[in-house]
């Protein structure tokens, strides 16, 4: 009777062995295949950001921006092609408060783009536009989920009081440094000249 439980727990345990290693190997080749959606992923963002590096203007010319930018504006196209009555250009809408947990739930999308996405989106002068009191918010079915109160309302309008007010700062520091270069500029132009006079005169 012993001899045959040994042997019983005997071919328990080695079926036990054999399901680890099986287990083992499940594991391992789900890690590869996990790691090489990510690389496919991460070829196709990459390529997405070198596309969008130029983006067109109001006057549609082309113009470079920076890589993160670049990043932000693929973020936000692929929250736009999965959620289109939610994430629009030129209607914006107010958030649902908690939309990234409903984001990232639903799966979609990743959740680094997600955040990105929505950061660039939500600091948007169209969307602190948008954000006028009792106004409704919506979800990520478009439907409405709340009103924006008075005091977001004031925040936006806050917000986008700072974000015209930066925009003036840095178009003046960029005429103030245009202004210089052209100075520059002339400066070396009549040396030149001088020079060339000076070569002329001997």
């Amino acid at each position: 009777m012993n001899t045959i439980s040994e042997k019983v727990l005997s071919e328990i345990e080695q079926m036990q062995l054999k399901m680890d290693v099986l287990l083992s190997e499940c594991e391992q080749r789900l890690n590869s295949l996990e790691q090489s959606l990510s690389q496919q992923e991460s070829t196709v963002e990459r390529k997405i950001v070198s596309d969008t590096a130029l983006i067109e203007t109001n006057n549609g010319q082309r113009k470079p921006v920076s890589k993160n930018r670049a990043a932000n504006l693929a973020a936000l196209q692929a929250l736009m092609e999965q959620y289109p009555a939610v994430f629009s250009r030129e209607s914006v809408k107010p958030l649902k408060i908690g939309i990234q947990e409903d984001l990232v739930a639903d799966d979609k999308v990743s959740k680094s783009k997600i955040k990105r996405a929505l950061a660039s989106y939500v600091r948007s002068p169209q969307y602190l536009k948008s954000l006028q009191e009792g106004v409704d918010r919506i979800g990520i079915d478009a439907s409405p989920v709340g009103k924006v109160t008075a005091e977001e309302a004031e925040h936006a309008k806050g917000k986008l009081k700072e974000f015209h007010q930066m925009r003036k700062q840095r178009k003046a520091e960029q005429e103030k440094e245009a202004r210089r270069k052209e100075k520059e500029e002339r400066l070396s132009s009549k040396l030149d000249q001088l020079l060339t006079l000076n070569r002329q005169a001997r």
